[in-house]
């Protein structure tokens, strides 16, 4: 991104329509974008997940000295954490309380110390800003995914 301003636009935008798909029904939820790919339902677990994995990173690049954060394992997550049987809602308080601090720290970090590093334990050094980064894009993904299964274009509306 380009800014503070604009990255936590984007991330407000990807909070506020990952949010509806919390409320969408049965049938919606249990739809996915392509044979063996994961529902909807699953999607969401994983958004959520992932953001309490960036958010961690991010805390750990702002008062560790270059610390060492561990891959997720998304399916590992999946199976370990049983996707197919925990409430929806918490893990919808879950990403709704996390992306709220994300977007709190990007607004005082992003610019300031988005310089920070920190290593990857497969993608090697990356930078606070990069990990803000990625929290954009990578819910932005799956919402193109959850658009797709819904028969909605994936593109951004």
């Amino acid at each position: 991104m380009e800014s503070a301003a604009q990255l936590i636009r984007e991330l407000e935008r990807t909070r506020d329509e990952t949010l509806k798909c919390f409320s969408l029904s049965p049938a919606e939820l249990a739809r996915t974008y392509g044979p063996g790919k994961w529902p909807v339902t699953f999607l969401l677990h994983h958004l959520s997940d992932n953001e309490t994995v960036s958010f961690e990173r991010i805390r750990r690049a702002l008062s560790e000295v270059r610390p060492v954060v561990w891959v997720m394992d998304q399916d590992a997550w999946a199976k370990g954490l049983d996707y197919a049987s925990v409430p929806l809602d918490i893990s919808r308080h879950v990403y709704e309380s996390t992306r709220n601090a994300i977007i709190y720290y990007a607004g005082v970090h992003y610019q300031r110390n988005g310089h920070r590093a920190f290593v990857h334990s497969v993608d090697g050094l990356r930078t606070l800003k990069d990990e803000f980064d990625h929290v954009a894009t990578h819910n932005e993904h799956h919402l193109s995914q959850i658009r797709l299964a819904r028969g909605r274009p994936a593109a951004i509306r």
